[in-house]
């Protein structure tokens, strides 16, 4: 397939596909008469890296997660600590969109008479929120 049948396939632009071929994040296609000629398995490639940066991996840490997902070769330690890295921050996010709904929800439902009262109740003051995060 043409580079724009691949653009309007993964909803990526040609020119982002172009930047991920010179990165050799997608293998390089034939040609043909000069154009640049896809297989299919290039969708779910592009797919694939489209996701990861949806979910804020950085073009490097891509490179490492395409590259351990080799059908020859088990996955190497570099894309084992990338895994674990990217682990700990899903949970680091997950802990702060639950306390971000917990305030949202609160704050539904606020009859606090001031804001410093609302903060005092949420636990947000200076001193409280330090002493939450293990800071002395």
């Amino acid at each position: 397939m043409k580079i724009g049948q691949l653009a309007s396939r993964t909803g990526v632009n040609a020119s982002a596909i172009r930047y991920y071929e010179k990165l050799s994040l997608i293998p390089a296609p034939y040609r043909a008469s000069g154009q640049r000629r896809y297989s299919d398995e290039a969708i779910y490639r592009v797919l694939l890296i489209r996701f990861a940066r949806d979910m804020d991996f950085s073009l490097g840490e891509i490179e490492i997660f395409l590259s351990g997902l080799n059908d020859k070769a088990p996955v190497g330690k570099r894309w084992k600590r990338l895994a674990h890295f990217k682990i700990r921050q899903v949970d680091e996010t997950m802990v702060r969109a639950q306390r971000l709904k917990s305030l949202l929800e609160h704050l539904l439902h606020c009859r606090c008479t001031s804001l410093r009262q609302c903060v005092d109740r949420l636990s947000l003051s200076p001193k409280l929120r330090l002493m939450g995060n293990g800071a002395k």
